[in-house]
């Protein structure tokens, strides 16, 4: 599939969209969402949106879009009082628990290391239908709980606040993820 100028394209193993400003010798470069210019590999896009005057008129519309049409949505399932007061999932976000040794690491590779494990850990207690999670991620200078902070402000099916002083002291964040889906 040849990519041209003004097709919109997702990085495969990145979460990137954005629009082909131009295609040259296998190379090719986009405009991120974000305004930021990037280049890549043809084989590192994937086209996400087609024109419909490029769809063949041999296209049975009705069909795609029974094909479309959702599932209806599972009964949610009933959380016995035992189970809803179960202990939080504790992250370690300290670079020393996610790392042998974090020797040549810039601050910007330790902050990336650390988020990504955050994003992992959060997704995974989402599709595991764990309601509470606390992230430690100590003191500090305070920028990755600015970071942390900005990343769970963009989820709508949960709210976060600074986890029990007693436990945690002033250095962790407690996620508590509503389970109504």
């Amino acid at each position: 599939m040849e990519l041209k100028k003004g097709d919109k394209v997702a990085v495969l193993d990145d979460v990137l969209e954005g629009y082909v400003i131009r295609a040259e010798a296998g190379t090719v470069y986009i405009e991120t969402t974000d305004g930021f210019e990037m280049e890549f590999t043809q084989e590192e896009l994937v086209k996400i949106e087609t024109p419909i005057e490029a769809l063949s008129d041999d296209v049975d519309f009705e069909k795609v879009l029974a094909e479309k049409k959702l599932p209806p949505k599972p009964k949610s399932q009933r959380i016995k009082p035992k189970e809803r007061n179960l202990p939080p999932m504790e992250v370690d976000l300290h670079i020393e628990k996610l790392t042998r040794s974090s020797r040549g690491m810039s601050n910007y590779d330790i902050l990336n290391l650390q988020m990504e494990t955050a994003k992992r850990q959060l997704e995974f207690a989402m599709s595991k239908r764990i309601q509470k999670i606390v992230f430690i991620h100590g003191v500090g200078e305070g920028v990755l709980k600015a970071e942390l902070d900005f990343f769970l402000g963009r989820y709508d099916n949960l709210k976060f606040y600074d986890a029990d002083y007693q436990k945690y002291g002033l250095g962790a964040t407690e996620v508590y993820i509503f389970q109504n889906t």
